[in-house]
């Protein structure tokens, strides 16, 4: 049997973490006959080493000569205190603080070339952000092994083939499966552990690249694939998927059980969760994803499966998404006038901005749809250009936005073959004078979203709450 781990930043931020973090890995590996670990760059405190990397990258471009080697020097302190304070003095020691130190170097050239050329490309800054991953998995395996563990770092350059689209390239799935068994296979048949980084891959022809948001936790489940494995773990500082955000619901809870569709629906929604992509490998062969919590390792977390037993048929976590806009078409002109919803999104699609909750009245006098604050006069700007003619002649009345509007999912699958439940979150906001503002349901079920108004968001995200069944 094969377990793949994923370890976030949090879990390898500091020597603690990473103590923990190895543990964690010993014990396991007691009890799967084998082992793969993917590990992120060091989540230190007040920045992240991605985050900065990319600082120093971004910085370099607009002509300062300066920041980018403040950066460097932050990260060779952050990697060499947690060097020194996990490792014993040796060659060991000397070979992982001199490889860190020829990443940072390479970051420090990186950065001269992007700020001489006055370009920073999508292709450089993959090169440059993937870097502390490769710098925190080779820490975790040496650790290891001064503890005693059979680890290797493995570069996912090696393993893992993607397209050219840099900052968020997609795996070539074959070519991935066939590097996976040719390069793993022969650790794990040693019964050693690849600690291999998550986050980036690499082209056919070896250019560096990144996967994108999730990247990590993607990069996990592609080995879980490409393995194949039993399970995929996904480790974090939660306590797996909770009910609600604990931060607008002081009495959220984690949930046992969710099946790929509930989470992509959460994910989508807001949610602290993974990233839809992240389970499609795993969606795709059936293999349970679990997310843990680093920081509370005997809590079971959640399990996310293709189906989810929903004892309740209800509800089962509810979410917010705020910094929204509703912007509304109306007109009685549109009635019976084909192609305005297509010309409305093609004029949203050419401001590239994403629209993350459409609801049309059936009469078709009016189409509303949300998307983020910020964009929200870009989007009226190019509706107002490609409807200049039908509000000229007043077929549309008119295009605006309601600012200051918060989208409200209630998720959970069995809610398809329940009577009564959207019926039930209008009545919870009704008893407490929230007023929807508008609705959007799938025809799968699996979530109904509101629009309320922003200062409703936390009074609705708590009574809808209060209809999940323990």
């Amino acid at each position: 049997m094969t377990l793949v781990m994923k370890f976030g930043g949090t879990s390898v931020g500091n020597a603690t973490a990473i103590r923990e973090t190895a543990e964690l890995i010993r014990q396991a590996k007691t009890e799967w006959h084998e082992l793969v670990v993917v590990a992120s760059a060091m989540g230190s405190r007040p920045e992240k080493v991605t985050d900065l990397l990319l600082r120093g990258a971004q910085t370099a471009v607009t002509g300062d000569d300066e920041t980018y080697r403040q950066v460097a020097a932050q990260l060779r302190h952050i990697h060499q205190t947690a060097i020194h304070e996990l490792l014993i003095d040796g060659v060991e020691k000397e070979e992982v603080l001199a490889e860190n130190g020829r990443f940072l170097t390479r970051f420090e050239s990186l950065c001269q070339a992007v700020h001489v050329l006055g370009e920073l490309t999508p292709r450089a800054l993959d090169a440059i952000s993937g870097m502390g991953e490769q710098m925190s998995v080779r820490i975790l395996a040496a650790y290891l092994r001064q503890q005693g563990v059979a680890a290797q770092a493995v570069d996912a350059t090696q393993l893992i083939v993607t397209d050219a689209n840099f900052q968020d390239a997609a795996p070539l799935m074959e070519s991935t499966r066939e590097r996976v068994q040719a390069q793993l296979r022969p650790l794990l048949d040693q019964n050693i552990i690849p600690i291999v980084t998550g986050f980036i891959g690499a082209t056919a022809e070896g250019i560096p690249t990144t996967l994108g948001r999730g990247g990590s936790d993607y990069s996990a489940a592609i080995l879980g694939y490409a393995l194949p494995a039993r399970e995929v773990w996904i480790w974090t500082d939660v306590d797996g998927v909770m009910t609600a955000d604990p931060r607008l619901v002081p009495d959220a809870r984690s949930i046992p059980m969710l099946s790929y569709r509930e989470v992509s629906e959460l994910a989508y929604y807001g949610a602290r969760v993974l990233h839809p992509k992240t389970m499609r490998p795993c969606v795709a062969h059936g293999i349970p994803l679990r997310i843990k919590n680093t920081f509370n390792p005997e809590h079971p977390g959640t399990v996310i499966v293709e189906t989810a037993v929903n004892g309740n048929g209800g509800v089962k976590a509810v979410t917010a998404i705020t910094d929204v806009s509703l912007i509304t078409i109306e007109g009685k002109g549109m009635i019976g006038v084909p192609g305005i919803a297509a010309r409305a999104f093609g004029a949203v699609a050419r401001t590239n901005v994403s629209v993350l909750l459409i609801s049309q009245a059936s009469s078709e006098q009016s189409i509303c749809f949300v998307t983020p604050s910020h964009a929200a006069d870009r989007v009226i700007t190019s509706l107002s250009e490609e409807f200049a003619v039908e509000l000229h002649r007043q077929d549309i009345d008119s295009i605006w936005a309601q600012q200051d509007v918060a989208i409200i999912t209630a998720v959970g699958a069995g809610m398809r073959g329940t009577p009564g439940i959207a019926g039930r979150i209008f009545s919870a906001l009704g008893t407490q004078q929230v007023n929807i503002i508008a609705i959007a349901q799938g025809s799968s079920e699996c979530s109904i979203s509101l629009v309320v108004d922003g200062k409703d968001t936390i009074t609705a995200v708590r009574y809808i709450h209060q209809l999940i069944q323990t």
